[in-house]
């Protein structure tokens, strides 16, 4: 199958890394550094079991995408609607598009500027890029799709390349599961750059976590979202099955690129005061965040 990676970062190389493992033709479309390395080197996967390279059609222009059968758009939330503006007019009707994005409403809003269904997809993968064109993966993998009548040959097409993948009756609800895990974790390993494992061991970090996941879970019952029971749980664990992984937000403000806050800490605050709710916790993390990325660049279909 011919694939386009739309926003090649670590999410897209890496599923892109396995998709020609499996013998399908990838094409990446990301940064100019990243594209280079490519066009020289090959895309790197790195992980527990070894180092292997892939040869993988790379370009930093839109255009590429013509000819993709499926594309996996994995931009930066803040991006969508600008990234998916310039792909929509490059596409076949009958290609189909995949939203693998932090943030829960990024299907919807792609969907009405692309103008076309876009099946979101919630990613369970802890990678990140070692380099240009070098990514490095530190664990999971799995894949959630939303339901479509597209979505099981999908899922089926992801088992053979050795991705764990499944339709989820509830894609809404394990969205907003990640965005909470995303909200208590990303904000705070960005303000201090540390790794979540780390964070756990300074007193007072696990109260906080708590509290900022029982004010999200407020809020999305406010919103009408049932969330998981043991969602209070899940997060904590974060600290112990990715103890070692800072957040793609500290990651963000460390290259002085524009993180994905609004759509994380910000969402739950805009959804919290149009109900008429206090989210002082996100709040503060949201208002820190947008003060240690004063000044840093806009981007232009960054990849998430």
């Amino acid at each position: 199958m011919q694939i386009a990676i739309m926003g090649a970062g670590a999410v897209g190389c890496y599923y892109g890394a396995l998709l020609a493992r499996a013998g399908h033709a990838v094409t990446l479309i990301g940064r100019a550094a990243h594209v280079e390395a490519i066009h020289q080197n090959g895309l790197v996967l790195e992980t527990a079991s070894g180092r292997e390279t892939f040869s993988v059609a790379a370009s930093t222009e839109v255009e590429a995408l013509r000819g993709a059968e499926l594309v996996l758009f994995c931009v930066k939330s803040n991006d969508t609607e600008t990234a998916g503006a310039a792909m929509a007019v490059k596409l076949a009707d009958s290609a189909v598009v995949l939203s693998l994005q932090n943030g829960v409403d990024n299907a919807e809003r792609l969907a009405a500027i692309a103008g076309r269904e876009v099946i979101p997809v919630v990613v369970y993968a802890a990678v990140a890029m070692a380099g240009p064109g070098h990514v490095r993966h530190h664990g999971r993998g799995e894949l959630a799709l939303g339901a479509s009548t597209r979505s099981e040959p999908l899922a089926r097409l992801f088992q053979a390349a050795g991705v764990q993948a499944a339709v989820a009756d509830n894609v809404t609800g394990m969205l907003w599961a990640k965005l909470v895990i995303n909200c208590a974790w990303n904000a705070v390993s960005a303000v201090t750059q540390m790794p979540y494992g780390a964070l756990m061991a300074v007193e007072g970090v696990r109260d906080m976590v708590i509290a900022l996941v029982r004010e999200c879970q407020r809020v999305a019952q406010a919103c009408g979202v049932t969330l998981p029971e043991d969602i209070e749980r899940s997060t904590l664990m974060i600290a112990d099955t990715m103890a070692g992984q800072r957040s793609s937000t500290a990651q963000d403000l460390a290259r002085a690129r524009p993180s994905e806050i609004e759509h994380l800490n910000g969402f739950i605050v805009r959804q919290a005061q149009a109900h008429g709710m206090a989210t002082p916790i996100n709040h503060t993390l949201l208002v820190l965040i947008r003060a240690l990325t004063q000044g840093h660049p806009s981007s232009d279909i960054s990849p998430a």
